[in-house]
């Protein structure tokens, strides 16, 4: 054996450690529950977090949805606009109103009495004078029943003298007591009936005479023969129960008038006693002069107006009744004025207003118009050329609501 076995062989043997399990210390039996309870904690509260969070997310994004749905509701509930600028006028010296002329004196003539015309004299166009004769009508009935009526005067004229005198003779016998005081006093009596029914009579021969003079039809004054509505033979009733016929047409035209409604904002130039000038159509370049005589000194509340009556001389008769004039009326100053059109207008309870854009909002403003041309409209208060005019304004338009301008404004300037 060599040494190296025997050192081998001699080294003593290695000890057999056995493993021995480690027993938990109790610090950290204790520690090891704490932990857990800890990491549970935050596992809770990190799903708590995300929970509240996708709520959070949920909420807000669905509140923004709705304010951005309000406001593009809110948005599209402005109403959109389009608007023009009022173009400016010269100032007014004059305003031209229509107008139609008219017969100083115009009248129709009737029959007052019943018959057949017997002839006429004059006929459309005539000049005649006053109280001449027009025509004649044969009254047959009048002319018997006014004899018939004389004969009955005639009666009652005889029945009235003998009651005079037995009146004054029963009178005279009743102071020697040769009559009664009764039979007197009957006898009195008896002529004051007689008396009355005479006087009756009487009555109603003029009455029939009167009627009879109408058989004969005179002019009323000077003037022109208009219309003649009848011929000769023609049946003239003029009984109540029957509807006249008018036999002629008379008319003044020496002097002619006129009606004209002013507007209310020129009612300053309606005085009494200022010059008016008339053009016509068919007299080119031709002007006739008159005079404002009255005015109606009320207005119209329907048309806001102001009646006046113009009176022109007409010698000549170069003017015609019913003719259409234009009058020129001076205004007291100049009156500034701007034309909007017309479908810009605003018809309400409250009166004629239009819609103005103001700082995005809607105004409405009362006007006054001076003259309507059709399209457009020509305004004296309530407007300046500088204000931005609605355009076809909804019936919803209201004064402070918002408005959205459609385009850029056309017309006037842009201040």
């Amino acid at each position: 054996m060599t040494s190296s076995e025997e050192n081998v062989s001699t080294s003593p043997e290695p000890e057999t450690i056995e493993a021995q399990p480690l027993q938990p210390s109790p610090e950290g039996l204790h520690s090891r529950p704490k932990a857990q309870r800890r990491t549970a904690i935050v596992v809770a509260v990190a799903v708590l977090a995300v929970l509240a969070l996708m709520i959070y997310s949920g909420i807000h994004s669905r509140a923004v949805a709705e304010s951005r749905l309000t406001q593009r509701t809110q948005e599209a509930a402005i109403p959109t606009v389009a608007v023009v600028f009022p173009k400016e006028g010269a100032p007014t010296q004059e305003i031209v109103l229509p107008g139609n002329t008219q017969a100083f004196s115009d009248a129709p003539i009737y029959a007052r009495t019943s018959g057949y015309l017997k002839r006429w004299y004059f006929d459309i166009g005539a000049h005649v004078q006053k109280g001449q004769l027009l025509a004649e009508i044969e009254t047959p009935e009048v002319d018997q029943q006014l004899q018939q009526a004389r004969a009955d005067l005639d009666t009652a004229q005889a029945n009235l003298n003998i009651a005079k005198i037995t009146a004054n003779r029963w009178q005279g016998l009743v102071s020697n007591g040769s009559v009664s005081q009764q039979e007197t006093d009957q006898a009195v009596s008896n002529l004051s009936a007689v008396k009355a029914a005479a006087e009756s009579s009487s009555a109603n021969v003029r009455r029939l005479e009167q009627l009879q003079s109408f058989e004969k039809i005179y002019a009323p004054f000077d003037g022109i023969i208009t219309a003649r509505n009848t011929d000769i033979g023609a049946l003239i009733d003029a009984g109540a129960n029957t509807q006249p016929r008018e036999l002629f047409h008379i008319a003044a035209i020496r002097k002619l008038r006129l009606y004209v409604a002013v507007p209310e904002v020129y009612s300053r130039a309606a005085r009494s006693g200022a010059p008016a000038t008339l053009t016509l159509d068919e007299f080119q370049g031709q002007t006739f002069h008159g005079t404002l005589v009255r005015n109606a000194n009320s207005i119209d509340i329907a048309s806001r107006t102001l009646l006046v009556e113009v009176d022109v001389d007409n010698p000549t008769g170069q003017l015609l009744p019913g003719a259409y004039v234009f009058v020129h009326l001076k205004l007291p100053d100049q009156t500034r004025s701007v034309t909007i059109p017309s479908n810009a207008l605003i018809f309400r309870k409250e009166g004629l207003q239009v819609g103005l854009v103001r700082n995005g909002k809607a105004e409405l403003v009362p006007i006054k118009i001076s003259r309507d041309y059709g399209n457009s409209v020509e305004i004296v208060s309530g407007l300046q050329s500088t204000d931005a005019v609605i355009v076809d304004p909804s019936d919803s338009l209201v004064a402070g609501m918002p408005v959205r301008l459609s385009s850029k404004p056309t017309g006037g300037s842009k201040p």
